[in-house]
C-alpha cells in the first residue's frame, strides 16, 4: 500500500510538472524529479551506488549527487546545512538534534539497514578465530604482538589498518571496544578502502577494519576481488568458546540473527522541511525495490528476511 502512496504521488507530481513545462530536474523538486546533493559515509559507498543508480534509472527527472565522505564530514554537511540528507551508521546524538532545534528543524531518520564491522588478515596469517574479549586486547594496546593472543604464532608486531582516522568504523571501535576511547600507537590510517586492503594484502601483520559491503557482495566484481586477497575474520561473543561452531563469520544470516558481534545500524537522515527528492529517495530506499538491494548487496535490510550468504576464505 505505502509504495502504491508513493507511485500516485509521484505521478501526480510529475503530471503538474509537466502541465508547467520545463525540465523537472531543474524546476521542481518533488519525490521523483528534481536534483539534490546528499553526503554519505564512505563506508557504504558500493550499496548507495546501487541505490543512486537504481533510483535514477526508474525516476529519469531525479538527480541525485552523492558525496562519499568520512562520517564525521558527513555530520558536519548535515548540521552546517552544506546537504539536507545524510547516510549514516548512526542517529544523531543529544547536541546534534539541538543544533536543528534551535533552527526549528526536526531531522527524520529512516532506519534502511543493519551492516557490520570485519575484521580482515593477510592470507598468511593462521589465526582467523578470534574472541571479542581478545579484539578488546587488540584495539586497547594489550596485545601487541600476534603471540600475545597465540604463543604460537610466528608472526610478529600487530599493525591496526582503518581506512580514515574520523571514520564511522574508527568510532565504532573506540565506542564498542575501547574503555578509554584511545586507539593505540600500533594503529594507522590507509585513506581509503582499496588502500586499506592493499596494505593488508601486503603486510602479514596487519589486522585491517572495513564496512562489510565493500567484500560481501559476490556479483559486484572489486568485492569478489577484494575477497582473494584477504581474510576475514570470525568472531566469538563467547571468552571462552567451546569449538570452532561458536565463532561467526560477518554472513549476512548472522549478522540478521545477531550472533556476529559487530553490528551496527544504517541510517538516512534528512532534515528537509517538505517532502522533496530527498524524502523520496529514502522512501525508495526503505521501500520494496530498494531493500531488495540491500538484500542483494549482504547487508540486512531492515524490513525484508535475509538469506545465507557466505564469505569464503
Amino acid at each position: 500500500m505505502k509504495s502504491n502512496i508513493f507511485s500516485i504521488l509521484a505521478s501526480a507530481a510529475l503530471i503538474v510538472q509537466f502541465s508547467c513545462g520545463g525540465d523537472p530536474k531543474t524546476q521542481l523538486d518533488t519525490p521523483t524529479t528534481g536534483k539534490i546533493n546528499i553526503s554519505v559515509d564512505e563506508s557504504f559507498q558500493p550499496i548507495i551506488e546501487s541505490e543512486v543508480d537504481t533510483f535514477e534509472g526508474i525516476y529519469k527527472y531525479a538527480d541525485i549527487n552523492a558525496g562519499y565522505k568520512p562520517e564525521g564530514d558527513v555530520v558536519k554537511d548535515l548540521l552546517n546545512d552544506s546537504t539536507k540528507v545524510a547516510v549514516l551508521s548512526r542517529e544523531l546524538t543529544p547536541s546534534e538534534k539541538a543544533v536543528f532545534d534551535k533552527k526549528k528543524i526536526i531531522p527524520r531518520s529512516t532506519k534502511i539497514a543493519i551492516d557490520a564491522i570485519a575484521l580482515i588478515v593477510n592470507r598468511n596469517n593462521k589465526d582467523t578465530l578470534l574472541t571479542v574479549d581478545e579484539l578488546k586486547k587488540i584495539f586497547s594496546g594489550q596485545a601487541k604482538k600476534w603471540s600475545d593472543l597465540d604463543e604460537d604464532s610466528k608472526l610478529g608486531d600487530i599493525t591496526i589498518v582503518f581506512d580514515n582516522n574520523n571514520s564511522s568504523t574508527a568510532r565504532y571501535v573506540r565506542d564498542s571496544l575501547i574503555t578509554d576511547g584511545k586507539l593505540p600507537q600500533n594503529t594507522f590510517a590507509a585513506e581509503s578502502h582499496k588502500a586499506l586492503i592493499d596494505y593488508v594484502e601486503k603486510n602479514e601483520n596487519a589486522i585491517g577494519v572495513i564496512g562489510v559491503n565493500w567484500i560481501s557482495d559476490f556479483d559486484d566484481s572489486t568485492a569478489v576481488n577484494f575477497q582473494k586477497r584477504i581474510k576475514v575474520l570470525a568472531l566469538s561473543q563467547d571468552s571462552n568458546p567451546l569449538t570452532t561452531d561458536d565463532y561467526y563469520q560477518p554472513y549476512q544470516a548472522y549478522i540478521a540473527q545477531g550472533v556476529y558481534p559487530l553490528r551496527r545500524y544504517l541510517y538516512i537522515i534528512s532534515t528537509e522541511g517538505r517532502s522533496g527528492l530527498g524524502t523520496g529517495f529514502a522512501s525508495y530506499v526503505a521501500g520494496d525495490k530498494g531493500q531488495r538491494i540491500i538484500l542483494k548487496s549482504g547487508l540486512v535490510p531492515a524490513t525484508m528476511p535475509v538469506r545465507v550468504v557466505g564469505l569464503s576464505n
